[in-house]
């Protein structure tokens, strides 16, 4: 029966594969929103530039676009999944269950995570990861003890910030910059303050003390945002004592309205990023479903295009709207014309 069920799946892929030109011509791309103005400007100068349709580019965040990537094969399915942040081995094994077994890695280059406020409002001008974890935190420290958190202020926990209420618009948890977010930031924070010490001393795990420091307040202070940006931006705009986490591109794009504190002493700008001073920066990537490679017209030449050194190198146009070019972008343009999968030679 196993065998039966195999072949016909196979057959269906091929039946599928077969007739894809008829079906869908263009390359169909979705993900996330900190990879989506960098997509949709490649898409645009490949539908200009290339004899095949302009791609077509959505948003939803990383691990919406992972979980349509790895739905299935066929033209019903997405070619490409942009991501915040690297696969996960369980959207790995999602992908095989569904047969989509082959998958090019492809990192784009980097991109900082960055803290802003109104240009006019309240001088956040200077943050460090414990700042960020003793306003966001459930439980804090407070005078060696771990209780729930009792600050309503920024300035309750350091003179040297406003006197002003704490409001954070962060990344909900389907978006790849909330990873960054919770490991860079709040688990940074955890750990230097003295909490996870004092939650692994009062009988937990290492795991669940990790686990632990990861959580946000739920009383309305932190404030996950579903949406893109524009909607954090949207937030901020609302109310005056409010901070945002944002990319970095998309607050230079915004510095009209947004004014960005510095990390650990660190004024995120895309040398800070490239010389790996700036202590909240990440990879970017999408993922190419190698099965739909001469399936789907133009969709390597979509990729190869989009990590060129015309497109993602320190002088292109994605460079000018705040991506950090990759140092190993060469070794990149190798792997996706050579094809390779995620996993080969290991």
């Amino acid at each position: 029966m196993t065998n039966a069920k195999i072949t016909v799946s196979a057959l269906a892929i091929a039946a599928v594969s077969a007739t894809a030109a008829a079906a869908r011509d263009n390359v169909q791309v979705a993900g996330s929103s900190t990879v989506l103005p960098y997509a949709s400007i490649v898409a645009e100068a490949f539908g200009e530039n290339f004899e095949f349709p302009t791609p077509v580019v959505e948003s939803g965040g990383s691990s919406a676009g992972l979980k349509r990537f790895c739905q299935g094969v066929g033209t019903e399915h997405t070619d490409i999944a942009n991501a915040s942040r690297a696969i996960r081995e369980k959207e790995i094994k999602a992908c095989a269950e569904n047969g989509v077994t082959d998958i090019i890695e492809v990192r784009i280059g980097y991109d900082g995570i960055v803290f802003a406020s109104q240009i006019d409002g309240p001088e956040y001008t200077a943050f460090n990861q414990s700042d960020i974890f003793n306003a966001l935190a459930p439980k804090v420290m407070v005078d060696g003890a771990l209780v729930d958190n009792p600050h309503t202020k920024w300035s309750d926990f350091n003179a040297n910030l406003p006197d002003a209420e704490i409001l954070a618009f962060i990344p909900g948890t389907k978006h790849g910059t909330r990873e960054v977010f919770e490991e860079k930031v709040i688990a940074a924070g955890c750990e230097a303050t003295g909490a996870m010490e004092a939650m692994m001393a009062a009988g937990m795990s290492e795991d669940d003390a990790e686990d632990a420091c990861l959580e946000v307040r739920t009383d309305g202070r932190s404030v996950d945002i579903d949406g893109d940006y524009t909607e954090t931006l949207a937030s901020i705009d609302a109310n005056a004592n409010a901070i945002g986490v944002f990319g970095l591109a998309f607050y230079e794009n915004n510095t009209d309205t947004l004014k960005v504190a510095t990390m650990a002493g660190v004024e995120p700008t895309t040398e800070s990023i490239a010389a790996g001073e700036y202590p909240v920066s990440r990879p970017l990537y999408f993922y190419i479903k190698k099965a739909h490679i001469g399936v789907i017209p133009g969709l390597k030449e979509f990729a190869e295009f989009f990590v060129s050194d015309e497109i993602a190198g320190p002088d292109g146009p994605l460079a000018e709207y705040g991506l950090v070019s990759d140092p190993e972008l060469a070794s990149t343009q190798t792997m996706v014309a050579d094809e390779s999968v995620m996993g080969e030679g290991m």
